[in-house]
């Protein structure tokens, strides 16, 4: 069954939790992280997408880095979310979750195929 295509824009909104989520695991590196998106299912996701959320997450504080030199080439910067970027995280996640459960509701009441109930006015 084909995917819809993806609206950058729900991504570029989601996609700073992901990566905090994502690095909570473990630290990562940017190109890292990326194959690690793509892997969780967000195949079309490039370094490009990737790259700019980190250097905001960085400079907002959320996350720190370190270079860690490399056998493969150049030093790899790797990431970590900081306790501030924690705290984001944590309010991110309740905050996503309570919308995804208010877009539920508001779905459901209309589901694909079913008549749209039209209240008529007097």
């Amino acid at each position: 069954m084909p995917t819809a295509p993806r609206d950058p824009q729900l991504l570029k909104g989601v996609l700073p939790i992901l990566v905090l989520t994502l690095l909570t695991e473990h630290e990562s590196y940017g190109y890292e992280l990326v194959t690690r998106l793509q892997t969780d299912g967000l195949t079309d996701i490039t370094t490009g997408t990737v790259y700019p959320v980190l250097t905001r997450l960085e400079r907002d504080g959320l996350i720190a880095s370190r270079l860690v030199a490399s056998s493969a080439g150049p030093a790899r910067k790797y990431y970590v979310p900081t306790p501030t970027g924690t705290t984001e995280l944590d309010d991110a996640v309740a905050a996503w979750r309570g919308l995804v459960t208010t877009v539920d509701a508001v779905l459901t009441r209309a589901l694909p195929g079913a008549p749209a109930r039209h209240e008529e006015s007097s």
